[in-house]
């Protein structure tokens, strides 16, 4: 047996050298700084303690990297995972309880074991039936999604939670005249040292140092006009490691877990594998379904043991990953590292960068996720590639990102099929009119 197999990062370890080194590097201390503030807010979401995001991003970030496919997938703490999980956990339990966190950390060691099982019995493969226009779509959908989501920190205003990514422009909208003009100034300086970064100065980390110039920016706002400015920050978490933990291993846990872990299993499986061919596609690599899935089970359920919840591949930070230079996993597993390394000493210190700043990084993240080459290549090559682009797009605004992913992959499927059971023939018979009786299509 190949012992590449067993530890697939020695497959990508041989083209680890000092360049790959120095943009991973780079990649991973800004993914770092986008993470500080994104765990506490999905811990949040998720109803656990705001400390246990960051754990999530920790442990799980650097397993994902050396056992799963994707060079540049980082998994940890979602959005939509939170969500989910709150959704499902909180009927069993007051968020925030100690019971509460070890029905979570027991669903997330669960939601590993059947994410590893997948990925034994080799459905990996079912990632191939997620066609190019499928993940088009779904990507320009979620970049929609991340901008849906940051626009109450960009205007420094409150909105009222919404379900879907249109509900929440629509609610921004109407909200327009409360913009707080100090968070616009903050988030604006953000997004317009980033776009000149990149523009002229692309061999810099572009989205760290706008991060870092909005973060200036707010702590002059602050000085000059004090106690007025009504600027948002992250709030400051306790400085410690994760702690050791333990699932509850009893058949009550179990049983009453179940369907839940299916459920969350499905969903995570499907944004991880999908976030890593969209990347992969983008930078040449070739993706191994059946790998990603033992990764993120392997992350989930060591995670589940360092007080973690459900992680997986992240839009946010894959996508800031990829775009800050990253390489190889080296980046994502630098991430993890630093985080470990880091939190006991800034967690205290995170109350100082302000969320306006961290929108307009995401602001640039979501702009650079939208494949306008790709999208103008479909729609002048197929209609029902355009079709299935369209509806994947539009699932994802107007219903939930793991349908619209769902969906268009079996509209994919259905028009394969259509095809395949309707092939078109072409008679080829010799042309009457040459003389050395060449085949041709029409022999009139």
């Amino acid at each position: 047996m190949n012992i590449a197999n067993i530890f697939p990062f020695l497959r990508w370890s041989r083209i680890v050298n000092r360049q790959t080194c120095r943009s991973d590097l780079i990649a991973a201390f800004t993914g770092t700084a986008l993470m500080l503030p994104q765990g506490v807010a999905f811990a949040t979401i998720a109803g656990l303690p705001p400390q246990y995001g960051l754990y999530a991003g920790m442990i799980p970030a650097i397993i994902a990297a050396l056992f799963g496919s994707s060079w540049h997938l980082v998994s940890g703490p979602t959005t939509a995972a939170s969500v989910i999980l709150f959704s499902i956990l909180s009927t069993h339990a007051v968020p925030g309880t100690t019971e509460y966190i070890q029905l979570a950390i027991t669903l997330t060691f669960m939601v590993g074991m059947v994410q590893i099982a997948l990925g034994f019995i080799r459905l990996g493969a079912l990632v191939d039936f997620v066609s190019h226009s499928v993940l088009v779509g779904f990507t320009a959908g979620a970049a929609a999604l991340i901008f849906a989501s940051q626009l109450k920190h960009f205007l420094g205003i409150s909105l009222p939670a919404e379900a879907h990514a249109y509900q929440t422009v629509f609610q921004a909208g109407s909200h327009l005249s409360q913009a707080n003009t100090y968070a616009l100034t903050v988030g604006g300086l953000t997004v317009f040292s980033g776009i000149l970064g990149s523009r002229f100065f692309p061999k810099i980390p572009s989205m760290l140092v706008a991060l870092t110039i909005g973060t200036v920016a707010a702590l002059c706002i602050e000085n000059f006009f004090t106690g007025a400015s009504n600027l948002a920050y992250v709030p400051s978490v306790p400085a410690s490691l994760p702690p050791l933990s333990m699932p509850k291993f009893t058949f009550e846990s179990f049983r009453t877990l179940a369907p839940a872990a299916l459920a969350l299993t499905l969903f995570a499986l499907t944004e991880a594998v999908s976030i890593a061919r969209s990347l992969a596609i983008q930078s040449g690599q070739h993706l191994d379904g059946n790998q990603e899935f033992i990764g993120q089970g392997l992350s989930n359920i060591i995670g589940s043991f360092f007080s973690s919840y459900v992680a997986t591949g992240s839009f946010n930070r894959s996508a800031l990953n990829y775009q800050a230079g990253a390489r190889t996993p080296v980046a994502a597993l630098l991430g993890g590292i630093f985080l470990l390394a880091i939190v006991p000493f800034v967690g205290p210190y995170l109350s100082y960068m302000p969320m306006a700043a961290i929108a307009g990084v995401l602001f640039l993240v979501a702009w650079k996720l939208v494949d306008l080459h790709h999208i103008k290549k479909i729609l002048r090559a197929s209609r029902n590639e355009t079709l299935v682009m369209a509806i994947t797009f539009a699932s994802a605004i107007f219903v939930d990102l793991e349908f619209a992913i769902l969906l268009g992959v079996l509209l994919s499927l259905f028009f394969f099929l259509l095809d395949e059971t309707r092939p078109r023939i072409n008679s080829r018979v010799p042309d009457l009119h040459s003389e050395s009786r060449s085949f041709v299509t029409d022999p009139t």
